[in-house]
C-alpha cells in the first residue's frame, strides 16, 4: 500500500508531520447500527471478519464491523487516501511483549501516529493523536447502584466523591466520568485493565479537567493529562495522553454520525 506522491497537499506523512509539530489528536464518533452494513465488510481485513463471526450478538457484531470500516474511512478523508488503502493492526503488549491483545496501530500508512478505539452502547469512538501513546475510552450513562461508591477500584477520594452525591444523573454522570478517566489510561499505557491496581488509580472526579493522572506499573510511574470530551449525548468519554508537549496540542472532535 503506497502512499501518494511524497510531498503532495494532504499526504498522509505531511498530515501527520502537521499534528506531530502542533501536538495535536483527531477525535471521531460514531452511531454503530443495529445490523451489519454489507458496505462495511468489504473494509475489514481477515482476522476482523473472524472475530465479528465470532461475537454471538447481531449489535455487538455490528458495533464492531462500524468501529473498524469507520475508522479506516475516517483516516482515509483526514490522510487523502482511499479507506481500502488503511491497514490496522496491534502494537506488542507492554506487559508481556505479545501482540495479540496489545493496543491498536496503524500499519499502512507508516505514520508517526498512535491510535486508539472504544465501543459502548450507541457509540463508537476513534482517536489518532501525535506523541508516544494516546488512549480513549467511551461509557454509555447508565444509573449506578448505591454500593457503587464503595467499588474497590475506586480511590478512598474518588469514593468519598461518590458517596457525597445524591442518587440519580449527578452520581451516574461522576461514576462514569471516573471510569472513562481510569480506563483512558490504562489503554493508552498499553497495559489494560489486568495490567493496572484501579484503586490506586487516582482520577480527580471533582475537576473538570484537563486533570494529570499519573500511572504506575513495576515501579514505574508515567503521568497522563486526561479530559472529557462531550462527543454525544448520554455517553461519557475521556482521552488520555502523556503529559508534556504531546498532551497540549488541540482535539479536533469531529461530529457524530451514521453516515459513511
Amino acid at each position: 500500500m503506497a502512499l501518494r506522491e511524497e510531498g503532495a497537499p494532504g499526504t498522509a506523512m505531511s498530515v501527520a508531520g502537521a499534528m506531530a509539530a502542533r501536538g495535536e489528536a483527531h477525535v471521531w464518533c460514531w452511531r454503530p447500527p443495529e445490523r451489519t452494513d454489507p458496505a462495511d465488510l468489504p473494509l475489514l481485513d481477515t482476522e476482523e471478519f473472524r472475530r465479528a463471526l465470532s461475537l454471538p450478538a447481531e449489535r455487538d457484531a455490528a458495533a464492531f464491523v462500524r468501529s473498524r470500516a469507520g475508522a479506516r474511512r475516517a483516516l482515509a478523508r483526514l490522510f487523502g487516501l482511499e479507506p481500502g488503502e488503511l491497514a490496522l493492526g496491534r502494537r506488542a503488549c507492554p506487559g508481556c511483549g505479545d501482540a495479540g491483545h496489545g493496543p491498536p496501530r496503524l500499519v499502512a500508512p507508516p505514520v508517526p501516529l498512535v491510535l486508539s478505539m472504544s465501543r459502548t452502547a450507541g457509540a463508537c469512538v476513534l482517536a489518532v493523536g501525535a506523541g508516544s501513546a494516546i488512549g480513549v475510552d467511551a461509557e454509555a450513562l447508565r444509573p449506578v447502584r448505591a454500593a457503587a461508591a464503595v467499588d474497590p477500584d475506586l480511590t478512598a477520594a474518588e469514593q468519598r466523591h461518590l458517596g457525597a452525591l445524591p442518587t440519580g444523573p449527578e452520581r451516574d454522570a461522576a461514576f462514569h466520568r471516573i471510569w472513562t478517566r481510569k480506563e483512558a489510561v490504562v489503554k493508552a499505557t498499553g497495559l489494560g485493565l489486568s495490567g493496572t491496581e484501579l484503586g490506586l488509580l487516582e482520577t480527580h472526579p471533582a475537576r473538570p479537567g484537563p486533570v494529570r493522572i499519573l500511572h504506575t506499573h513495576r515501579g514505574r510511574t508515567t503521568a497522563w493529562t486526561v479530559e472529557d470530551l462531550p462527543l454525544a449525548e448520554g455517553v461519557a468519554v475521556a482521552l488520555a495522553r502523556p503529559a508534556g508537549p504531546a498532551a497540549h496540542g488541540p482535539v479536533h472532535r469531529h461530529p457524530p454520525t451514521t453516515a459513511h
